[in-house]
């Protein structure tokens, strides 16, 4: 059940939103659109928690490779849903991948995560303002 609320004719409404500050925008430039591009793409890969645990196993196994042999009974998939979520990690540029006789073995590329690391470190925000 939603309740409405009825109009005031109070004209202290109207003078605090006469007198309502915008804040200032950013004194920095905006991303670049390919650079923008380039992050979403990784966000959107790691956009799924499946995604994320993989990641996370490849990264913490020894040497950082870990054999596709091991991943669907280390995370409770199937070997055609490992596939695609590999596939989507691979495409974002997350991990490489090299063929060892019938297997692939799958390593992190922590250096594609640079350009990840440098956007989510940006300063905190001013809470004076607003």
């Amino acid at each position: 059940m939603s309740t409405r609320h009825a109009p005031t004719d109070d004209a202290s409404d109207d003078a605090s939103a006469v007198d309502e500050v915008c804040c200032p925008g950013a004194e920095c430039d905006l991303l670049a659109a390919s650079e923008a591009q380039a992050l979403a793409v990784v966000f959107k890969a790691l956009s799924d928690p499946t995604r994320v645990r993989l990641l996370r196993y490849i990264a913490a196994s020894v040497a950082g490779t870990a054999c596709a042999c091991h991943l669907p009974d280390a995370l409770g998939i199937s070997q055609p849903t490992l596939s695609f979520h590999m596939a989507k990690l691979h495409d974002a540029g997350l991990v490489t991948r090299e063929k060892r006789g019938r297997w692939v073995h799958w390593t992190v590329r922590p250096e594609a995560l640079h350009d990840v690391r440098a956007f989510l470190d940006l300063p905190p925000a001013d809470a004076t303002c607003c």
